[in-house]
């Protein structure tokens, strides 16, 4: 299957990478423009061009660009002219960002907005686009000049509004940007945290933006109990993302360093550089270029002090550990021409059920987190298996016919009606179809939200309504008493079972096998893996929901559905261009426009590993045979022709 990888020209020629830094001069912050001090941001700027970064991504502090509704601050718009001029001297471009109330903790207003609502005010709109023209008609000339956001986090600011208001709200501040003159790709700044990335309904559809904007760019700082989750949630958002038909640039990701020692915040950065990149990113906009030392009793850093050292620049102008990472990510680009690559195509299929994305009737709100949730950690688990997994929107509908070796639906409670009989047919031409029962994450109409669950999967479930078949220790043993892949009569894996982080996480579907064999049982001796055999291919019903268990369970990577999944896809015939032994260690493919293919190994292991990477079809050169991977390494191979 196809998996994309669209992307924008370069900031400042058409083949540079989208590789920068969000920036505010750490004389003022956002209030850099007040005191605004040109010597300054030219050695602030040195610094990021030195270390390879292209562009920056700068903010219209609303209440001093515009003071009154319908004036625009001179002083500020000439330091704004400056700051152009003096990306042009270091061979930089930015991205001016236009309505910038919210930053780092706090929301700021114009006096003037008098509470106005920011989407259905009319005239209050009407100001806003009314600035987005002047804006333009200032600046969209400028060679500095590489795009344009609206906002910064939006739904932060603005708070969240039904759709169709948030939708006719950016359609007209986008005229009022191109009314001024402005050419230059455009994007909203909303952080893309809409429900077909979140499970969340903020009114700030993703989809809709992907109608308006030329790219789409998440923001992401996640909080978890996990490494590997950690590190691949970026990229996984980026791939849930670059489903719309747009490039897709991670706008904003970071750390401070009040939360991270320099060590853990470069080998955080290595991962979502590299992680995001294969998963479909071209673009990365670190935040942000300096810490802020010294701003201590300035609003926000006043009351949220970690604020102060998200910097890939400490307060002196000094390269931090994070700055470093960017400087040889900019080098990997440079040495395999990152502009003509694109991914490889993929063999496997994680299916994303329409209940993330769409609001059906009488339905409860956390089925669509769930959803997230699962196939988050499906993703984990299928990169450490090596698959490479691309992403099937149901809501987008499924092809008429497969394009994958493998189907994967994680944990999932609920898909459409006429979904199953698709994906049957699917396996019938030849694809393996895997499914794992998963009751839901609250008590309304818990359960299997399936048609014909029976009949797909050859099987007659035993469930008492209204209840759940309840599972208790600390982990659930599959016993193999069937062959899938390499897993044998006899092997056995072992799936922790956490604390319930929902009310039916350590539940069970009962069944009895009818037109299915079994593969595998649990400790009590009843079916947990079985099979039924569909024409050319299979569908495979794991009776645990073993994908929601190990989301809910801290440092579980790679956990024992990373083996399932490696059984699986061996089961199913999925060729895998590239892969290694090592459970902590994931492997993709890109490949340059003239055929040459480069293996990413990305390690999740922190320690050294050296292993050896097998390559489908052929053998890495004598001497090039093993890898040494430094920890939460990443290491880049050019593979035979």
């Amino acid at each position: 299957m196809h998996r994309p990888s669209l992307r924008l020209p370069g900031p400042t020629d058409p083949a540079a990478p989208w590789l920068g830094a969000n920036f505010w001069s750490r004389a003022g912050g956002p209030l850099m423009w007040r005191t605004f001090d040109p010597g300054l941001v030219r050695a602030e700027l040195a610094v990021l061009r030195e270390h390879g970064l292209a562009f920056t991504r700068s903010f219209f502090y609303w209440p001093d660009f515009m003071p009154e509704p319908d004036r625009v601050d001179e002083q500020a718009a000439a330091h704004y002219a400056t700051f152009l001029d003096l990306h042009r001297e270091a061979g930089m471009a930015t991205v001016p960002t236009l309505f910038v109330g919210h930053m780092s903790g706090e929301n700021w207003d114009p006096a003037w907005r008098g509470g106005r609502d920011l989407y259905q005010d009319v005239w209050m709109v009407a100001r806003q686009a009314w600035f987005a023209r002047r804006m333009a008609e200032r600046y969209a000339a400028h060679p500095a000049v590489a795009a344009w956001l609206l906002t910064n986090e939006m739904p932060i600011y603005g708070g969240p509004a039904p759709r169709a208001v948030v939708d006719s709200w950016a359609q007209l501040v986008v005229a009022g940007l191109r009314a001024g003159g402005a050419t230059q790709p455009v994007s909203i700044g909303d952080g893309a945290w809409g429900r077909e990335i979140s499970g969340r309904d903020n009114g700030f559809s993703v989809a809709d933006a992907a109608e308006l904007c030329d790219f789409l760019g998440p923001h992401c700082y996640p909080m978890g109990d996990d490494p590997a989750r950690q590190h691949y949630t970026a990229a996984f958002i980026c791939e849930l993302a670059s489903h719309y038909g747009r490039p897709v640039i991670l706008e904003e990701f970071g750390v401070t360093s009040d939360f991270v020692s320099e060590a853990n915040a470069a080998h955080y950065y290595r991962q979502v550089l590299h992680n995001s990149l294969l998963a479909g990113a071209t673009g990365w906009g670190a935040w942000n270029n300096t810490d802020f030392d010294g701003l201590e009793h300035q609003d926000p850093y006043r009351h949220h002090p970690f604020e102060l050292h998200f910097g890939i620049t400490d307060s002196t102008g000094a390269p931090k550990s994070t700055l470093r990472e960017l400087r040889d990510f900019a080098a990997v680009l440079a040495e395999v021409d990152h502009a003509r690559l694109h991914r490889a195509e993929s063999s496997t299929a994680l299916v994303v059920s329409s209940f993330l994305d769409v609001e059906y009737p009488f339905t409860d709100k956390a089925d669509a987190p769930a959803v997230q949730t699962n196939l988050l950690q499906a993703y984990v688990s299928a990169r450490l298996a090596d698959l490479q997994p691309g992403l099937v929107r149901e809501s987008a509908g499924l092809p008429g016919q497969a394009d994958a070796k493998l189907y994967l639906v994680p944990s999932t409670k609920a898909l459409l009606s006429p979904t199953w009989p698709v994906l049957e047919g699917y396996a019938r031409a030849g694809a393996t179809v895997y499914h794992s029962f998963f009751p839901g994450a609250h008590a309304n109409q818990r359960g299997p939200w399936h048609n014909n669950l029976n009949s797909v999967f050859g099987v007659e479930h035993q469930l008492i309504y209204g209840l759940c078949e309840r599972v208790h220790g600390d982990e659930v043993v599959f016993t193999f008493t069937g062959e899938l892949g390499d897993l044998g009569e006899g092997d056995t894996l072992a799936f922790a079972l956490p604390e319930p982080h929902t009310p039916f996480a350590r539940v069970m579907l009962p069944v009895a096998a009818k037109d299915a064999e079994v593969l595998a049982v649990d400790g009590q001796g009843r079916p947990a893996l079985l099979r039924r055999r569909v024409g050319a291919g299979a569908v495979i019903l794991c009776t645990y929901p073993l994908e929601h268990l190990a989301a809910g369970t801290p440092l579980v990577n790679p956990d024992a559905v990373r083996t399932l999944y490696d059984a699986l896809a061996t089961a199913a015939g999925v060729e895998r261009p590239v892969r290694v032994d090592d459970p902590r260690v994931a492997c993709d493919v890109l490949v340059h426009e003239d055929g040459t293919r480069y293996a990413w190994l990305v390690s999740q292991a922190d320690e050294a590993l050296t292993v050896k990477p097998v390559v489908y079809g052929t053998s890495l050169p004598p001497g090039e045979e093993t890898t040494t991977l430094a920890p939460y390494g990443v290491a880049v191979l050019l593979l035979p022709s």
